[in-house]
Parts: structure tokens; sequence; C-alpha cells
């Protein structure tokens, strides 16, 4: 019983606990996703998805708070965070194939409560990152001027409306979609690097004046080594997102097989692209001229000289790798509610599933909140912001989950081993704690907006929730057997 519990998905016939009601044997049957629709290949797709449009804009931010070197350490280090927390999620996600993702990992290692803080922080990422992105998509075709519409809460309500469509059509459909027009944009990234690296020049790589007050200030490090921690979260644009493949979990064929295999594969392309795209675009213009740039490729490829032929393909293509990253954090935002709402951590009905197996109203709620967000606010800076301080919270307590997990369940059969152990996961913690606090030195109000949704669902869950938990989820009943099984060991 304990070597099948640890290696599948629970039946749905599982016993119930008093959060699910009596005799109700269809309360996950009415919650099933479309099981074996995703291969390796499509989740590979997947993770690239999530993190490419990162590649395109947002990162060069980063130059104005660290410089040239500043950003490249800040980059490297986050690059080191994400590869490390990658190869702790594939064994996690192994272990426990679950459409709760990192949120059962945390339940799994550090009880109800760990759960659901990391569940709550996935799922502040997830649901403002789309909104951030749907603003920016508006100001592409705005300055595209594509069907002649302008930027504002038409083309914000068109990106939901269609993509959530989509998705509501099945998953395979919408990974499909996903996986093509990901590859336009990686495609469209390595015809940039082709035509931008004939005009690289390392001397431009330094161009930023040096800070005087800036302390251990030079050409390398203009704003001191204090720029370098305040470049970490736009050092997290080339890979934030990436740790949502294993939301794919209990949808994907062999997911003890193929997350891992996946996963690797996605950490292995993004960290070339962010190399490529960094390096490129700063040695081809200069540090100075693309700190500032809406579009930092485009600027880059134009130069002085104004626009040519490879700079409007990129620009068009740029669109392309937001459309990716919008719809691919959409799939993992409405899974990451799902697998909450179905334990019962989130109202039930939120996880309920159509007859095309997809969780319609996890994907129609969190749309909901994106589009009134992003209508009424417009800041799709301040949302993205926010989005990464929950990534942070989530990174610090999943890392924590796989050293708990390592430590207390040494015996647990892992089809996958995290190359390192403790020691890959445990740098991967103090990295995300670093990041956390690098949060603040950005953008303190999103920090606080932030931390006060997190004061609200915390109350939610201590005053009502966590007195409703289903045992019968998957996520429930693994921590229930863990626990039945240590019982068993110490009598």
């Amino acid at each position: 019983m304990a070597e099948g519990t640890d290696s599948r998905i629970p039946s749905p016939t599982a016993a119930k606990s008093d959060g699910t009601p009596a005799g109700d044997d269809t309360y996950l049957e009415r919650r099933e996703l479309r099981r074996g629709s995703a291969g390796w290949l499509l989740l590979t797709g997947l993770g690239v998805a999530y993190v490419v449009s990162g590649d395109f804009s947002g990162w060069n931010f980063g130059l104005a708070e660290g410089g040239f070197g500043g950003l490249a350490i800040a980059a490297v280090l986050m690059g080191l965070m994400y590869t490390c927390m990658v190869f702790a999620l594939a064994e996690l996600a192994s272990v426990l194939p679950t459409a709760g993702g990192g949120y059962g990992f945390a339940r799994r290692a550090l009880g109800t409560w760990g759960g659901f803080l990391t569940g709550t922080a996935i799922l502040i990422e997830y649901v403002l990152a789309p909104a951030a992105i749907s603003i920016f998509i508006g100001d592409y075709v705005e300055s595209l001027r594509l069907f002649g519409l302008e930027s504002g809460w038409p083309v914000y309500l068109a990106c939901f409306a269609v993509f959530i469509g989509i998705h509501l059509w099945g998953v395979g459909e919408a990974l499909r979609f996903s996986f093509v027009v990901t590859g336009i944009a990686v495609a469209a990234l390595v015809i940039f690097a082709l035509g931008a690296v004939t005009e690289f020049d390392a001397g431009k790589l330094n161009d930023i004046p040096v800070e005087a007050s800036a302390f251990g200030g030079n050409s390398w490090l203009p704003f001191g080594l204090l720029g370098i921690w305040a470049a970490f979260p736009f050092g997290m644009w080339f890979f934030l997102g990436v740790e949502g493949v294993p939301l794919a979990a209990e949808e994907t064929k062999d997911p003890a097989r193929t997350l891992p295999r996946a996963m690797a594969l996605s950490i292995g392309i993004l960290l070339v692209l962010a190399l490529v795209t960094f390096v490129v675009t700063t040695g081809a213009h200069g540090s100075d001229a693309v700190k500032d740039a809406g579009n930092p490729l485009v600027a880059a490829l134009e130069g002085d000289s104004g626009p040519t032929a490879l700079s409007r393909f990129v620009n068009y293509a740029g669109l392309a790798g937001l459309v990716a990253s919008f719809f691919s954090l959409i799939y993992a935002g409405s899974r990451q509610l799902f697998a909450l709402s179905r334990a019962g951590y989130l109202p039930r009905f939120l996880s309920l599933t159509s007859r095309r197996k997809a969780p319609y109203l996890g994907l129609l709620v969190p749309g909901a909140i994106g589009f009134s967000l992003a209508a009424a606010t417009g800041d799709g800076a301040r949302m993205l912001n926010v989005a990464v301080f929950g990534a942070t919270i989530s990174y610090a307590l999943m890392s924590l989950s796989h050293i708990v997990l390592r430590r207390r369940e040494p015996e647990l059969p892992r089809p996958y081993r995290t190359p390192g152990g403790v020691a890959t996961s445990g740098t991967a913690f103090a990295l995300a704690l670093s990041a956390l606090v690098a949060t603040f030195l950005v953008d303190k109000e999103a920090a606080f907006i932030a931390l006060g949704v997190y004061v609200v669902a915390l109350a939610y869950f201590a005053f009502y929730s966590r007195h409703r938990l289903v045992a019968a989820a998957p996520e429930e009943e693994f921590a229930a057997l863990a626990a039945a099984e240590a019982e068993l060991d110490r009598t």
C-alpha cells in the first residue's frame, strides 16, 4: 500500500473526511482532469512558455539598478537558484505527481499551514502575472498599430476571453497552441541574436556612468555592490515561472519520468536564452541605451538608424512571446486554484471541471480578477513586482520542503533524485530568501500589497477553511498516509 501511494495519485474512491459530503462518491469524479494529455515535449514547451516573454523585455530595467556587472552577477545567482530549485522540484514531482505542484510538496513536508502558505504565494504569482502581461500585450498592440486598437480594457478583455476560451476547449489543444507560439518566440530570439551580434562591442557593456556615492562602484558595478542585490528581481525575469511545470502532473503521461526530464530541458533552454539575450542586447547598443527601453531587443537592433526589417520582425515576435507567457500562466493559475479548492483550502466549487475535464471556474474566476486589475490600474510593472514577491516566498518554502522530506522521510521511494541532495535545495533556499529581501529594495509598495493579500488569505484559512479540508484530495491523502505509516513505524 505504501509503495503504491508514493508513486501514483490516490484513486477518486478513496475514503472521505468530514469535509467531503457523506456517501458522495462523485466528489472527485466531478473534479477530474484529463489524464495523459501531455508528454515531455509539450511540457518542455510549457516550461519555456512560462518565461519566454521575460527575454523580450523587463530584465533590462535591472541595468538601472546594478549596471551590466551587477545585473550579470544577479542573473547568474538567480539562474543558479532556479536550476537548483528545478532539480529539487523534479524529485518532489516524481514522488507526489499531483496538480497541487508546490503546494502539494509543502503540504506533505510542512503540514496544512505550510501547504496553504505556499499555495497562496504561488496563486498570487499566477494571478497577478497574467494581468500584468495583458497590459504589456496592449502596449505592444498599440505600438504596432494592430487592428487600429489602442491599449486599454478592450485589448485586455480580448486577451482573457480568447485564451481562456482555448483552455476551456481542452488541455491538449491548449498545450499544443502554447507550444507553437513559444516556438515562434524562441526562433525569433535566435534570429535576433544572429542579427545583433554583428554590432557587438564589448566596450558598450560598461557605458553606464559610475555613481559617485556608490560603495564599491566601478565601471562594471556603476551602482556599487548594493546594485547587485537590487538587480535580483530583474535577474529572475529570465526564469520566472518555470517552476510551474509540476502543476501539469495529473495531465501528464508517466509523470514520475516525464516531469523531471521536461523540467531539466526547460531550465537548460532558458539558461542559454538568458545568456545570449542579455550579452548580445547590451553589447549591440550599450547598457545605458537599453536600460530604460520598453522593448530592449528592438532598441538594440535599431540603434541610431531607425527601424529595420529585422527590428520589425523581432517586434512582432515579442508579441508572440508575451502571448506564450500569458497563455501558459493562465494554465498554471487555474491548476493551482483547482488543487487548493479541491482540497478545501479555497471554496470547493472552484474545482469543478467541465465535460472536457477543464477546471472552468478555476479559469474564469482568476481571469475575471486579472482583467479587472488590468483595466482598473493599467500598472503592469507594479503587478509584476507583486507577483515576484509571491514567487520568492513560494521558492523558499518549496526548497525547504525538499530539505525536510529528505531529512524526515529518507526511505521514501524517489523515482528521480536531486543531484547534490539537500545541498542543492539548500542553495535554492538561501538564494530565495535573498531575493525576497531584494524585492523591498525595488518596490516596497508592491511587497506590502502582497503581504496584505497574504494577511486576508491567512485569516480565511485560520478561521474557516482549515476546519473543512477534504482528506480524499490527493495531496491530503498523501499526507494522511504518511502520518499513518509513521505511526505504524513507532508501534
